[in-house]
């Protein structure tokens, strides 16, 4: 398996792929260590994923080069991106004992009730390339932490950082024979669901998400799937300032190169305000720098996959035709490496592939609506329901349009963030279950409650 730098074109690493027996072999090594790590108090694994994370810290500019020479995100993101890391780590390392531990539901004379979290036993990751570190550790760390054992398999995209993430867990304390890594693309992802994991948690695209739920449903284990999102924002007319909140969206919608499952997709904009959003929002696009991501000052690195040009390429192409109005971009680059200019259309409709399926691109369609109404039956038509934004002076306002979507979060005078106390999880096309917050951790867990008299 090649790995390629996407901003270059230029084969950094050649690697060989697993295969069905050396995967099932990995398995039986995880399998038979599983039970000494469960045994380990929550306290020693607390103190190894502990030290995991000031690892990173430490070693953070070779990790972050590495990342971006395999990615294509900007040096400075890749840096965002572990620090960002470690900051979720360190919430869930302070949270275990509180959400791990047994619980003691009654003790009264003669009886005692009690739910006891135990790991589910061996699980497989099957994680994403736009966030390797951030998605990764939203699975592998409370796994590990539940005293699981895991089967870690980083997107054929990302291995020379999922390589780095086992390297450094093993140096921090983690036993070998607790993380393994399976090497290589969809054949590799295939033949994992052939073994009887404990569970299986996936990050990526409703297409692979529906055929790993579809493939392991039969052997009734934990199934989560972190799929995409065609994620909706409102702009009300009545935001204090337009032309910040046009600059903080924009962020919004292209940081990593719009390749986030959480991303701004589609904007809707209030018509009283909608010239004045629209010039600040251009203008703040049109001031960003791209080029190779290890340069400083760039802001707009290259697509990870080559094969996602040709899908922006279409959604410009179907917008145009039914009648959009660019306004910037709509090009890939000329030269090496798999670049797209950050593209702006307006006059858009939500019947064009720019404001119905995924994007997972430097491109945005803005809308002008009337009102409230409109704006939520706008933001209302879609497959996906992941996360959803409303911008306005007014709490209440926001939290009745929220309250009316069907996703797994709900902003308001915010957008494509995460938080480790709250859960994150998606309805519909965007996915089943929940990472992060107390049901992140205990989402590796079995409960099981315990009758006890005498």
């Amino acid at each position: 398996m090649q790995i390629i730098n996407p901003a270059t074109e230029e084969i950094i690493s050649t690697l060989e792929e697993d295969n069905q027996a050396s995967l099932q072999s990995k398995f039986g090594i995880l399998k038979q260590a599983q039970p000494n790590w469960a045994k380990l108090t929550l306290q020693d694994r607390i103190s190894i994923l502990s030290t995991f994370s000031d690892i990173l810290e430490t070693e953070i500019e070779g990790l972050a080069l590495i990342l971006t020479n395999e990615i294509g995100k900007p040096l400075q993101q890749s840096r965002n991106e572990i620090n960002g890391a470690r900051a979720r780590i360190k919430w869930m390392l302070n949270n275990a004992d509180k959400y791990l531990a047994d619980e003691v539901m009654i003790d009264e004379p003669g009886l005692k009730e009690i739910i006891k979290y135990e790991p589910l036993g061996v699980i497989c990751n099957i994680s994403a390339w736009n966030y390797p570190y951030l998605v990764g550790v939203n699975v592998f760390i409370p796994a590990l932490l539940s005293g699981n054992a895991v089967m870690y398999k980083p997107s054929e995209y990302a291995t020379l950082t999922g390589l780095q993430i086992e390297k450094l867990l093993k140096k921090a304390g983690v036993p070998e024979e607790v993380f393994q890594v399976a090497i290589g693309a969809k054949e590799t992802g295939s033949a994992l669901l052939d073994i009887n994991f404990d569970g299986y948690f996936f990050t990526g695209s409703y297409k692979t998400g529906k055929y790993i739920y579809e493939k392991v449903a039969s052997k009734m284990v934990p199934c989560q799937l972190e799929l995409g999102g065609k994620d909706p924002l409102y702009i009300a007319e009545d935001v204090a300032d337009v032309s910040n909140t046009a600059i903080g969206t924009a962020d919004g919608a292209f940081y990593n190169n719009g390749q986030s499952c959480c991303s701004v997709e589609r904007i809707y904009v209030n018509e009283k305000i909608y010239h004045d959003y629209l010039d600040a929002f251009v203008n703040e696009v049109k001031s960003w720098k791209s080029g190779l991501p290890t340069v400083d000052g760039v802001y707009l690195g290259a697509l990870t996959r080559k094969e996602q040009i040709a899908v922006l390429e279409n959604q410009v192409k179907d917008a145009l035709k039914k009648g959009a109005k660019l306004l910037t971009g709509g090009k890939s680059g000329n030269g090496k490496g798999y670049f797209f200019e950050p593209t702006v259309l307006t006059n858009v409709t939500n019947d064009m592939l720019v404001m119905q399926k995924e994007s997972f691109g430097p491109i945005i369609g803005i809308m002008k609506v009337k009102d409230d109404e409109e704006a939520l039956k706008m933001m209302q038509d879609t497959d996906y329901g992941l996360t959803a934004s409303v911008y306005t002076a007014n709490q209440s306002r926001a939290e009745k349009i929220l309250s009316q979507l069907d996703s797994g979060s709900g902003y308001w005078n915010c957008c494509d963030r995460v938080s480790a106390s709250l859960p994150w999880s998606g309805r519909k096309y965007s996915g089943i279950g929940a990472t992060l917050s107390h049901q992140g951790l205990r989402a590796f867990t079995k409960p099981k409650g315990y009758h006890l008299r005498g």
